[in-house]
């Protein structure tokens, strides 16, 4: 018995070491930690059961046969993270790449149906070259497996992709339709075609970093969520973005321990929006204040600035929250942001988390290149989103809520369970001088009466009674009480149900 306990040890040692020190060395000398070094960092101490540890390859061309390395160049399992239970793989770059094989995605389907079965997040970190050439369609085909259970665990159990390596190819499609993407500076780069293709057929030079680094995808295409600077940062943030997710689509906002009152005030909210109309203030100030110790994740922060998503807690409980930042663009709505917000929005909605926007938004951006890029349609997606939504709703306008800007983010017309107004909101079709010059146009030639006529409308429109007095806002309330009422806003609608006419699945306005 001692003597095939000893043989087990000797076969689980070389499983770990993978493609071998000399391998291992060098992925430490790209600045990369390897996958289980990786898998230690994400999951609690002690936690992690790794499955399929002596799995090989069944590949007998191009000399293949002679090349076995146990775990096929993927290391799967399930682990907690802060007490969780979650499912993980992770590409072994020292092994054949991190290629995908046959077996190769076998262990990670099977991965994928556990954490369905169980209804847990899935995590997968991709440091890999793509599909493993001597396979050939038997690759292909376990992409395409791979591909099917992303869909069906779509809006059922967060999916959340690390790429902290080469993602190219086929690989890129599987992190593509997950929840969330994150990258590592300098590291990591995803593209359907790498340099040497886009050379041979364009005749473009560019770097992998240029093509597809986390530079261009923070900043340019908006596939990442999010990028840090290094391995271990990124997987300890990950950790603490974990935190703010629900296990799955039925558990509800995950509840922790609140350290902040929210029944307190506060004061500097007051002064927050300037005396000039036209003057920026920073939305993230708001935001800030409002959620539990100022702890808020920010999603896609590089991306369409006019606009922030993120997460942050309200009393305790996960809250999503959507907001205008009038720093960005005076906070106008363009095709990038609404994309941005549209898919946050879709993503709470599919997990039960309630929304929080705050408005300050002056209406959508104009311009022939807004128009020719489709804006209507990207308008349309936030719109169909919000509206789509029944979680709980709860909106705040600061200042500006102008046209059909102010319908799209989230006002009662759409849907939205209470919406809250400070007395510097201006809700109109428009700003008071656009209004003024289109009204009494044949008065532009006199500067004091259109001047007068400005003000008159000011007095009359830019403010949040008209709506109050319709009952498109439910209150007009002080700025420093904004959190005690959103708190309040959403322990009411903690049992909100909001039944929708059956359908296959709504055809969004992609």
């Amino acid at each position: 018995m001692k003597e095939i306990l000893e043989q087990l040890e000797v076969r689980r040692e070389n499983a770990r070491l993978g493609g071998g020190q000399v391998r291992i060395n060098a992925q430490h000398g790209r600045g990369k930690l390897t996958a289980r070094e990786r898998l230690s960092l994400l999951l609690d101490e002690g936690s992690f059961e790794e499955f399929d540890m002596f799995v090989d390859h069944r590949c007998s061309d191009f000399g293949m046969e002679d090349t076995q390395v146990p775990g096929d160049g993927v290391v799967t399992g399930w682990g907690t993270v802060n007490g969780r239970c979650v499912f993980v793989f992770a590409k072994d770059f020292t092994v054949f790449g991190g290629s995908l094989s046959e077996t190769h995605a076998e262990k990670i389907m099977k991965i994928q149906d556990m954490a369905l079965k169980n209804r847990a997040p899935i995590i997968g970190l991709f440091d890999a070259g793509g599909a493993r050439i001597q396979e050939g369609v038997a690759a292909l085909g376990g992409y395409g497996e791979v591909f099917r259970r992303n869909v069906l665990a779509s809006g059922v159990i967060p999916q959340i992709s690390i790429i902290m390596g080469p993602c190219a190819g086929g690989d890129v499609y599987s992190p593509a339709m997950t929840d969330f993407i994150f990258m590592i500076r300098d590291t990591s780069y995803m593209f359907v075609t790498g340099p040497d293709v886009v050379k041979t057929v364009t005749n473009e030079t560019v770097t992998a970093e240029e093509l597809g680094g986390a530079s261009v995808h923070t900043t340019r295409s908006s596939i990442s969520d999010g990028a840090w600077d290094n391995d271990v940062e990124g997987l300890l943030q990950v950790r603490r973005f974990l935190d703010f997710l629900p296990l799955n689509n039925t558990s509800g906002p995950p509840q922790m321990e609140a350290f902040q009152e929210t029944t307190g005030y506060d004061d500097s909210l007051d002064t927050l929006i300037p005396d000039n109309p036209n003057k920026p203030y920073d939305m993230k100030e708001l935001v800030l204040k409002v959620v539990d110790e100022g702890d808020f994740f920010e999603l896609q922060g590089d991306f369409a600035g006019n606009i922030i998503t993120g997460f942050g807690r309200i009393g305790g409980r996960s809250v999503g929250v959507v907001a205008n930042q009038p720093m960005v663009l005076a906070g106008v709505l363009d095709s990038d942001a609404s994309r941005k917000a549209a898919r946050f929005v879709r993503f709470c909605d599919s997990f039960n988390l309630p929304i929080v926007t705050f408005v300050d938004v002056p209406g959508f951006l104009p311009g022939t290149a807004q128009e020719y890029g489709g804006l209507i349609k990207h308008g349309a997606k936030l719109l169909f989103a919000y509206t789509q939504a029944t979680v709980p709703l709860v909106t705040v306008i600061t200042r500006k809520a102008y046209g059909g800007a102010y319908v799209v983010m989230a006002a009662k017309h759409i849907g939205g369970d209470v919406n809250y107004a400070w007395p510097t909101a201006e809700i109109a079709v428009m700003g008071p001088k656009g209004a003024a010059e289109i009204l009494y146009r044949s008065e532009l030639d006199d500067a004091d009466k259109i001047a007068a006529r400005i003000e008159e409308y000011e007095e009359r429109f830019a403010n949040p009674f008209i709506a109050a007095e319709r009952g498109y806002i439910d209150e007009v309330i002080m700025p420093h009480s904004t959190r005690m009422r959103v708190a309040r806003a959403l322990d009411m609608l903690r049992s909100k149900t909001d039944d929708r006419p059956w359908r296959k699945h709504d055809n969004i306005p992609l």
